[in-house]
């Protein structure tokens, strides 16, 4: 894991949809993370790890 997959990572955690952002710019991944965001945070960080990570 590389220092800038590791910020996105702690960005991902506190502000996920910024996290996915860094990587993907408004993509589909930033839409379903904010989706899952404001339906939950809890949902939207596990997302952003698993999109970012994975």
């Amino acid at each position: 894991m590389g220092s800038e997959t590791f910020l996105e990572v702690i960005l991902a955690i506190l502000l996920p949809p910024v996290g996915v952002f860094l990587r993907y710019g408004c993509g589909v991944e930033f839409w379903i993370c904010l989706l899952f965001t404001l339906l939950g945070y809890i949902p939207g960080i596990i997302y952003a790890i698993y999109v970012l990570v994975g």
